[in-house]
């Protein structure tokens, strides 16, 4: 005699009856943790069959469990998630729906609802403060290069297209942008040892951008997006994007959308009087405009049953409108010409196939992608302080080509026993190639390199990885799943690496869950730090020591480099019952080997003016460490208040004491989601950032002074918006950001940059790098059939 759970029930029944050759086959893909006091199983069941198969079903399982004799009781069916899965219930996970991102939609970029989760913020790419409207993903203070961006699970990687500065500047807006917000399906924000799975670039995390797939009917959309803010110098936004998706006969189905999207740009002056004291006759610019157009198709084809086959072909072009941003907030009369004109564009275009199939042995997911970045942009200079601006005359338009190849190929295979396990193998091939021909030019009166031709040199560049993974699922009790996993990854020019990890989620009762991860993660150097032909120079400023007789320097890539490696560790703990869910977790990530510009010359130049030559070098230790939240509260059955927060312990790098990243002390975001009825509902958000520090040293190693040490004090944005359903194929969402009008400006770069004042010293705007929009009303509109 023994025990049979309603839930084991329930799934036996649904496959006894479904696996029967009148019904479809049931399908296990684990998405979901279904939690039962005796034991914890990851399933999702696709169940496509008849109502009163389901009644029956359900109606069995709503009976009280009952006692069998063997000859008469249905063995428990035990399905297991892959590791994938599982891992993806971590403490350092958030996910981030449809329906989330239709409550307070983007005015633009899906970055700035990636940052309300816990261990999320905006910030340039760089504590130097150039480029500071860039503002991308950093997760967890390790800076927007170690976060990895996924579309559909594959790999996005266009801003690798864009030159890399001497503090690692890039004059990109990141890769959160390539698909339009009505488009998304959820988004997985994937931090810490979780992360470590994806490869190169994912030290800091993930984001997983999982689009919407085509459908068995025939549905369409159509959304037109608006706003309108309240301080005439802010742009504002217009969006218009439809999609069509359906079945194209009885096995296959397609999906389309189009996009365009139009963002103006702030005024000139919308920094005028808040200029730090180094930038006073030249204005820090304020955020560029946007041209966003996009297309994207997906064909479908159920080729056999447990096996279909995607294509999925997609092209975006981004340019921009230009407010006289030259990395050094200088300017010249080109630059002054060019403002409110197109100075850069990127297209990227991807070609994508990919299998899924089910065996008797198990499953299998594969894909081939192949992309194309085309970045285009004004030439720029490389020299010292005026390296960003536009060179003199009518310069030309330099087009740097990106291309990437991605092939992916894993199986799982569930393990039954006395342990239950699901074992994932995998292999993955992705190659890089860089033609830039604007970035490896030498000044000749600079004098020549030694090995290194003064002309003639290779525009191209190239990397490959070959890897190798596996992981394992195992259900150790009925309430502990441990996954261990382990990467490898040889890189062709930074060799070897290994990335072993292990997860553990432990159920302590039912309503009160531990989890705990650590992890190796690794990021080899991109293809201007390791290309041996990129070359900056200085005439002084620049460097970080002028001295043995130079006048100058030069900065040349390493292609000697090891990549990048991190060793993240978490600890958490949730608590739920009912609607109520109380979480905290520590995280702390001890990176080794960051690359930055180096301080020791290597050679020295000759055939002319002396110049000292550095190269990207390893740094030896570095370490972010902080506090992750969040809360959910039913206040009452239509009103939930749900809130996280971060709390960075410590941020810097061990060998000069300075910050990885300038993110706040402290994040708050917090927000009151009202049901009022099942056509209206009410959302009231805010975030609180803490203070702000600005890199305590500059470049040269000298403490910043004067208003270079300033900091930006806490602030809170709030917003308030409401959907209504005004029928079943149409929705209307409005709403206002940035509800009491706290507005930042920009002061210009951390520290001061000019031809007579020593880079650093003063004169900077400290953390003051960037423009935070004031209030601002918006409005979405979406038709559906």
């Amino acid at each position: 005699m023994f025990r049979q759970t309603k839930t084991g029930v329930l799934i036996a029944i649904l496959r006894a009856l479904i696996l029967n050759d009148n019904y479809s086959q049931l399908v296990f893909s684990g998405q979901m943790f279904v939690t039962k006091k005796d034991s914890m199983h990851s399933i999702q069941v696709t169940i496509p069959v008849k109502p009163l198969v389901i009644a029956l079903a359900l109606a069995y399982a709503s009976l009280p469990a009952f006692a069998q004799t063997p000859d008469k009781t249905l063995a428990e069916t035990t399905v297991l998630g892959t590791a994938e899965e599982t891992l993806k219930q971590a403490p350092g996970v958030s996910i981030i729906t449809a329906e989330d991102i239709e409550k307070r939609p983007p005015a633009n970029d899906i970055s700035e609802i990636i940052r309300t989760m816990p261990g999320v913020n905006l910030t340039g790419n760089s504590t130097s403060g150039q480029r500071g409207n860039n503002r991308q993903i950093d997760l967890r203070g390790m800076g927007p290069e170690n976060t990895l961006i996924l579309i559909d699970g594959k790999p996005v990687s266009s801003r690798n297209s864009v030159r890399y500065g001497w503090r690692g500047e890039r004059d990109s807006r990141g890769d959160t942008n390539w698909v339009p917000a009505e488009q998304i399906e959820r988004i997985e924000v994937i931090r810490g040892p979780a992360a470590a799975r994806y490869g190169s670039g994912a030290a800091g995390g993930v984001v997983n951008i999982i689009t919407k797939t085509a459908a068995k009917e025939m549905h369409g959309q159509v959304t037109a997006y608006a706003n309108l803010p309240e301080h005439s110098e802010e742009g504002s936004t217009q969006r218009l994007n439809f999609s069509l998706n359906g079945p194209l006969g009885e096995d296959f189905s397609y999906r389309i959308y189009g996009n365009y999207n139009h963002t103006d740009a702030d005024d000139r002056t919308i920094n005028a009087g808040h200029q730090a004291p180094g930038f006073a006759s030249s204005l820090p610019a304020g955020r560029e405009g946007v041209r966003n157009r996009d297309v994207g198709a997906r064909l479908s084809w159920n080729l056999l049953p447990g096996h279909s086959l995607d294509l999925d072909i997609n092209h975006s072009r981004q340019g921009n409108i230009y407010t006289g941003d030259t990395q050094n907030v200088g300017t010249n009369p080109v630059v002054d010409a060019m403002i409110g004109q197109e100075t850069n564009r990127m297209e990227r275009q991807t070609y994508a196939l990919t299998h899924k199939g089910k065996f008797d042995f198990g499953n299998s997911l594969s894909y081939l992608q192949y992309s194309e970045t085309e970045n285009s942009r004004i030439q720029e200079g490389l020299v010292g302080g005026t390296e960003g601006m536009f060179l003199a005359g009518k310069p030309p338009f330099l087009t740097s080509k990106l291309e990437d190849v991605t092939a992916h190929s894993e199986v799982n295979v569930p393990i039954r026993g006395a342990v239950n396990q699901m074992l994932t193998v995998g292999v993955e091939w992705s190659g890089q190639k860089l033609n830039d021909p604007g970035s490896n030019t030498v000044a000749t009166s600079f004098g020549s390199i030694p090995g290194v031709s003064s002309s003639g040199r290779s525009p191209d560049s190239s990397a490959h990885t070959v890897s190798m993974f596996v992981e394992d699922n195992v259900e150790l009790s009925s309430n502990t799943i441990l996954t261990p996993g382990l990467r490898y990854d040889k890189h062709s020019q930074s060799g070897a690496n290994w990335s072993p990890a292990l997860n553990l989620t432990h159920l302590l009762n039912d309503k009160v869950t531990l989890k705990a991860g650590v992890a190796r993660a690794y990021k080899a150097p991109n293809l201007y730090q390791s290309n041996p032909n990129y070359l900056l120079f200085s005439s002084g400023n620049g460097c970080v020591a002028v001295s043995n007789g130079t006048t100058g320097c030069y900065l040349q890539g390493n292609d000697d480099l090891l990549a990048e490696t991190s060793v993240n560790r978490e600890l958490g703990i949730e608590y739920k019952e009912g609607g109520f869910a109380a979480g905290i977790t520590w995280f702390r990530n001890d990176y080794h080997d960051k690359i930055q510009a180096g301080t020791t010359p290597v050679a020295i130049s000759g055939g002319g003016t002396a110049r000292s030559i550095y190269q990207w070098t390893n740094i030896p230790e570095a370490v972010a460490e902080g506090l992750e939240g969040n809360l959910r509260v039913p206040v009452t059955h239509s009103l939930d208040w749900i809130s996280n927060f971060t709390y960075m312990l410590e941020s810097k790098n061990k060998s000069t004491g300075d910050f990885l990243s300038v993110i706040p002390e402290y994040t708050i975001n917090s927000s009151l989601d009202w049901r009022v009825n099942n056509k209206l509902g009410m959302l009231f958000s805010l975030t609180l950032y803490g203070k702000q520090e600005p890199m305590k040293l500059d470049f040269k190693g000298n403490p910043v002074t004067g208003t270079s040490a300033n900091t930006v004090e806490p602030y809170v944005v709030a917003g308030l918006s409401g959907n209504y359903t005004l029928s079943k194929n149409l929705k209307l969402t409005a709403g206002i950001s940035n509800l009491f009008d706290k507005r930042q400006f920009r002061a210009g770069n951390a520290v001061s940059v000019s031809s007579t004042a020593v880079y650093g010293t003063s004169g900077g705007a400290g953390a003051a790098t960037y423009n935070e929009p004031g209030r601002t009303l918006y409005m979405s509109v979406t038709s559906s059939f």
